[in-house]
């Protein structure tokens, strides 16, 4: 049984902190019992001695320092996983938004992901065709690789996205292949329009969406490429499949990470991001596009 904690000291935005806790982990997840019976999730950013400072994933309002109660789930955030993700929708913590039933898991994996043997890795030879002339003409995507897009304000990113998502395949008649698309910071309206726009051609059916909105917590918002390279490593490396993975928009990605340092009071670095904004946006990208046997290529745009 949990531990319950009532010594909530400070509630400033997002970030919260208790004091006198035990045996808790960086990234450890928390619920937050209000008086009312309310339950809201947080995770442990910071671990002072016997002091934890904790982000809130929903909003701070109604969380009273004397009546509230703290509990630490003693693990990190996970994602369940299944062949079944294939042709839903979920928002950015991994949660069904598409009228759907729960996703019964086969496993439940950490999101931050396992390192793996840089050795293990094949030459990359074989491409992914993406049906836009100028990738894969001048700029080929190559299965196991990393293709980066820069857009400027106002280009059609999000049309180039979906065309990408919508067309890309691999050669050779007996290949199984998916796409995960994460969706980062958009609106209401993108997110349908790339919902409507897989059902359309049908291509929902191999795509496994995250769409996280530009209203939802900044904590989700960092959450949500991690999500999405955990499905798209569990379809490549447990199910033999070839995966692409589409995340738009990173920098939505960065400005949360900005947001949740700014909130911690950190020295901010480059425009006001922080000096790891670099390592993190590395690392929701895994650099994993190795292939063993009987593994599926992982690739990303």
């Amino acid at each position: 049984m949990p531990k319950e904690y009532r010594t909530i000291q400070e509630v400033s935005g997002p970030l919260m902190l208790v004091r006198e806790v035990e045996e808790v982990k960086f990234n450890e997840l928390g619920e937050i019992e209000l008086a009312n019976g309310d339950k809201r999730r947080c995770r442990v950013l910071e671990i002072d001695g016997t002091n934890a400072l904790v982000q809130l994933f929903e909003s701070s309002s109604g969380i009273n320092l004397a009546n509230s109660k703290v509990r630490f789930l003693g693990r990190q955030m996970e994602l369940g996983v299944s062949t079944d993700m294939l042709g839903r929708v979920f928002d950015g913590l991994g949660r069904p938004i598409d009228d759907g039933p729960e996703i019964i898991p086969e496993k439940r994996l950490d999101i931050n992901g396992q390192p793996m043997n840089p050795a293990a890795r094949n030459y990359p030879q074989e491409f992914i065709q993406t049906g836009v002339s100028a990738i894969d003409g001048l700029n080929t995507l190559v299965r196991g690789q990393k293709l980066p897009i820069f857009s400027g304000s106002g280009l059609p990113h999000a049309q180039l996205a979906a065309q990408i998502a919508r067309q890309a395949k691999v050669r050779g008649a007996h290949e199984q292949f998916a796409v995960v698309f994460a969706a980062i910071g958009i609106t209401f309206e993108e997110a349908n329009y790339f919902v409507e726009s897989f059902r359309e051609t049908g291509a929902i059916d191999r795509t496994v969406m995250f769409s996280n909105l530009a209203n939802d917590p900044a904590i989700e918002r960092i959450a949500t490429p991690r999500m999405a390279m955990t499905a798209a490593e569990y379809l490549a490396f447990d199910k033999g499949m070839h995966v692409l993975v589409i995340l738009t928009d990173i920098t939505n990605y960065a400005d949360a990470l900005r947001e949740v340092s700014a909130a911690r009071k950190e020295v901010p670095g480059r425009r006001g991001y922080p000096g790891y904004e670099f390592r993190n946006s590395r690392g929701v990208q895994r650099g994993r596009g190795a292939r063993h046997d009987r593994d599926g290529y992982l690739s990303w745009i």
